[in-house]
């Protein structure tokens, strides 16, 4: 884990984020307790850098796997914006 990206949390938020299994319990937890994450941190959870889980998407158009996947997210819910590396398809994973 990158001890840096857990700057400006309490300890016991830090022991929370730690004991995090996946993004999805990760950004429950951020929601919960009021935790806005910075985009590196965002970065950090779409690209494992917090966890080790990191979702694996399908393309549409071609059927590879190999998709680049960026995690954004807004006031009213969080998203990947995904592009086939093989076709160029791009998309919205929600």
């Amino acid at each position: 884990m990158k001890e840096e990206l857990l700057k400006g949390l309490s300890e016991d938020q830090i022991q929370k984020v730690k004991a995090c299994k996946n993004k999805d319990e990760l950004l429950k937890l951020a929601k919960e307790d009021g935790i806005e994450l910075t985009d590196e941190q965002l970065s950090a959870v779409s690209g494992g850098g917090l966890c080790q889980s990191t979702p694996t998407f399908t393309c549409p158009e071609c059927g590879s796997q190999d998709v680049k996947a960026v995690s954004l997210s807004g006031p009213a819910r969080a998203y990947w914006s995904c592009t086939c590396k093989s076709c160029n398809k791009e998309w919205h994973e929600y």
